[in-house]
């Protein structure tokens, strides 16, 4: 149980610490770039555990259309996004907006999910992400707001793209029983080939200019923050359940704030209540879900 614990810190820790690696990143390459480079040294240690337990097999092609979705849109233009968002923002901001996917997820699940139904809990939580949200953008700023409204869009992007694409799994993936691990090996190589084919290699050695941009894209957000971390993640579903292992994402906002601040971006009281509400409405939308859980098994009774 302690391992299990520690891998649950651990990955809070690599999704936090991605954006500043990210900053660090577009300030020497593109966005597609980074995004390529990423997909590529995290699509590595995914290929090699598949490989290693015998996951993958020729009768998963016939699911290829469904891999191909996700490989668009929940690998290669959701990392485009963060990616734009973060070269936009402070690295501690987008990394508080990244956390805003559990918002995204649970709208949508209620939205096209007839298994899902609303309730208050779940209602004030989505009141209170949205009241998060604000305060980072704080568009009643108008020109005097230092924030980029361009880069809280991309990030939001990401965040409702990614939203769709758990619900797009539920409805479409989650009823074949194939092994999560085959699943994300499928959708990051589909995307590592869809990113070789459009992406504009030129200028892509100059990474090599700054050694800590460097390690930050491969270490830190390929084979920690994609392989590493779809392997952490896969292992706390199968030791705590999906509701508990997505806890992660109450670690994420938090880190995220406090590197950007140790690297000198400016916090203030807006930021640390923006982190307390959406913290906030992540509790509540998962307890509430929990909650309508219960009262659907008993009424089934």
């Amino acid at each position: 149980m302690i391992l299990t614990y520690a891998a649950f810190v651990v990955l809070g820790l690599i999704w936090g610490s991605n954006f500043i690696y990210m900053k660090w990143a577009a300030a020497l390459i593109s966005p597609e770039q980074i995004v390529l480079l990423r997909v590529f040294f995290g699509f590595l240690p995914l290929a090699s555990a598949a490989w290693h337990k015998g996951v993958i097999n020729r009768s998963q092609a016939r699911h290829l259309p469904h891999f191909l979705v996700m490989a668009v849109v929940a690998t290669a233009f959701y990392y485009f996004a963060i990616v734009k968002g973060t070269a936009l923002l402070p690295s501690g901001i987008a990394g508080v907006l990244g956390g805003s996917i559990a918002l995204f997820t649970a709208i949508f699940s209620l939205l096209l999910l007839r298994t899902e139904k609303l309730n208050g809990l779940m209602a004030a939580g989505v009141v209170l992400g949205f009241a998060g949200i604000a305060l980072i953008a704080r568009p009643w700023e108008g020109t005097a707001n230092p924030i980029n409204h361009a880069g809280v869009v991309w990030m939001l992007t990401g965040s409702i793209i990614l939203g769709l694409s758990y619900v797009y799994v539920r409805r479409f993936l989650a009823p074949l029983n194939l092994p999560p691990l085959a699943l994300a090996t499928w959708q990051v190589g589909l995307a590592l080939l869809i990113l070789l084919l459009l992406t504009n290699l030129a200028g892509i050695g100059q990474i090599l200019q700054d050694w800590r941009a460097a390690m930050g894209v491969v270490v830190g957000l390929g084979i920690l923050g994609t392989g590493t971390a779809f392997l952490i993640y896969y292992f706390l579903l199968q030791e705590l359940g999906a509701v508990a292992a997505s806890g992660a994402t109450y670690i994420t906002p938090t880190v995220a704030l406090l590197i950007g601040w140790a690297a000198g971006e400016k916090v203030g009281i807006f930021e640390v209540a923006a982190v307390v509400l959406i913290l906030a409405s992540i509790a509540m939308l998962q307890i509430g879900r929990q909650r309508a859980g219960r009262e659907r098994l008993r009424a089934g009774k």
